[in-house]
């Protein structure tokens, strides 16, 4: 393996698990490339948040899609979620004005401790001791482990009629449209199988596509 090699491949680890000084450049990547931001804008306006709702993002990273929900939910809450304390610090930065404010607020922790196969033993106090309205995952439930399980328990933390956006921007060597495609039915069905009915599939003309699998927890 070359040395360039070697190097991308542990750029490409720091997506998944931002730590340390390559942590920081993943972050910076992630908040400026152009597809990057364009897939986030279009996932949070294809949510349709309301001005007093509470949103959940989990897998937040750097809070660009957290700062374009704050710009919706102008009376609600934003709460995002990431288990990276580097991608909580650039957030935080990112979003100084309504951290401050209360409108967005944050939490380090891994998805499997917020939404473990008991809700009863995920943590209750704010912001998590109220029912979400709307709920945001960006390119990160492929790191979950037991994803129908973590949907299931994110079940019990919605609104009755709450949407749930689950986005996939396949980044693996070689990815087309139909690997989208690929991608949107398996997060369909994962999210069939923990209990959600299906609204709507959304595509985004990207290189490569972008997939939106939009689902409501019914009453």
């Amino acid at each position: 393996m070359s040395l360039q090699q070697l190097l991308f491949r542990r750029l490409a680890h720091q997506f998944g698990d931002p730590t340390g000084a390559g942590g920081h450049v993943a972050g910076w990547i992630m908040s400026h490339r152009s597809s990057n931001v364009a897939r986030s804008r279009w996932a949070v306006d294809l949510l349709d948040v309301g001005p007093g709702e509470r949103v959940l993002e989990l897998g937040c990273g750097p809070g660009v899609a957290l700062a374009a929900l704050a710009d919706r939910a102008v009376d609600g809450v934003v709460v995002g979620v990431d288990r990276s304390p580097v991608m909580i610090e650039q957030a935080s930065r990112r979003n100084r004005a309504a951290v401050s404010a209360g409108r967005v607020q944050l939490a380090c922790t891994p998805v499997e401790d917020l939404l473990p196969a008991d809700p009863a033993a995920a943590p209750a106090e704010p912001p998590f001791d109220q029912p979400f309205d709307a709920v945001l995952a960006v390119n990160n439930v492929g790191f979950w482990t037991e994803p129908v399980v973590r949907l299931a328990a994110l079940r019990e933390r919605m609104s009755p009629g709450g949407r749930i956006a689950l986005v996939s921007q396949p980044r693996c060597p070689g990815a087309d449209a139909s690997t989208a495609a690929a991608a949107a039915d398996e997060l369909a069905g994962l999210l069939a199988a923990a209990g959600y009915r299906q609204d709507k599939v959304e595509t985004l003309d990207l290189e490569p596509s972008a997939i939106y699998v939009l689902a409501t927890r019914e009453a």
